[in-house]
């Protein structure tokens, strides 16, 4: 299927399939959406006053706003609006064949990894971007939106450009070609033993995280590697690790000593220190797409 693509003056839905928008936030990021060219529609997951505890609203309500977005022919594409948690809570309640048939675009990061992955295995590119209410319901670095508006608009292939003085690092030299799958660390890590796995067989597999202490980053690893998804990858490419430091003074190892044990033996190329996840400047991943990872010469193109 072709990377979708969105035209100025297209109507996008907002929707929120994981944690409640703050209520400040909502009119600055509507107001964002519609400085890029964009018509946004707000469902009912938007607002704060239909929150479920954590969550922007019930599982039933934020299914219906997902599959509504998606299947209404007046909507030519679909923004998270944030992530936070509990898109997979959703995903015995969705359509998945059905959304990815719509073949409209579809971002968002971090939580909303539980929804990329199905749709991704089921032919669908979606953008890994960051999100209105996150990050650019604010003024936000040139790089960053620059990227934001060539998902949105363009999309077409090209070798992903770094931020001026940026250094990525190879950790197993190498070159490959792929789907670029994944995301968020920890939601991949609990995709493993469902029907909604993450499928990393001849796949780039991309990573990033937040919040997660060394230890825990090991555990995940580890838990994909036993559960035979790295072994099995044409490559691997690492993004932000934001915050992924140890809690206290506990004996332990550093990230990049989990990452170098873990990873660093694959014998697929894998790449280190791109601009994408929890932080910014961050890149604007087409996931599902085939894309060439050159860990040698540390650069990902896009291919399609």
């Amino acid at each position: 299927m072709s990377t979708p693509r969105l035209r100025h003056g297209d109507r996008v839905a907002l929707v929120c399939a994981s944690s409640a928008v703050p209520e400040e936030r909502l009119e600055p990021a509507v107001n964002a959406v519609k400085a890029l060219g964009l018509e946004p529609a707000l469902y009912p997951s938007c607002y704060y006053v239909n929150r479920n505890g954590n969550f922007a609203a019930s599982d039933a309500q934020r299914a219906r706003d997902v599959m509504d977005a998606f299947l209404d022919p007046a909507i030519q594409g679909v923004l998270s609006i944030r992530g936070g948690y509990g898109a997979g809570r959703l995903l015995p309640m969705l359509d998945l064949d059905a959304i990815a048939a719509s073949g409209k675009f579809f971002s968002g990061y971090s939580d909303v990894t539980a929804l990329h992955i199905p749709l991704n295995d089921r032919g669908l590119t979606t953008w890994h971007t960051v999100m209105p209410s996150t990050e650019y319901y604010k003024e936000v670095d040139q790089f960053t939106m620059d990227e934001l508006r060539w998902a949105l608009f363009d999309g077409d292939p090209k070798v992903l450009p770094y931020p001026e003085g940026w250094v990525a690092e190879t950790l197993v030299p190498g070159a490959a070609e792929g789907k670029l799958v994944g995301g968020n660390l920890s939601l991949l890590a609990a995709s493993l033993g469902t029907p909604w796995e993450i499928e990393t067989e001849g796949n780039i597999l991309f990573l990033e995280d937040i919040g997660e202490e060394p230890y825990r980053i090991d555990g995940m690893l580890t838990h994909l590697r036993n559960a035979g998804k790295l072994d099995c990858c044409a490559g691997v490419v690492l993004g932000y690790w934001t915050d992924c430091v140890p809690a206290d003074d506990t004996p332990t190892l550093s990230l990049d000593e989990v990452i170098a044990e873990l990873l660093g033996g694959l014998k697929c190329p894998v790449l280190k220190n791109i601009p994408c996840g929890h932080f910014l400047p961050s890149l604007a991943l087409p996931l599902g797409a085939k894309v060439r990872l050159n860990a040698t010469k540390q650069n990902l193109e896009v291919l399609e």
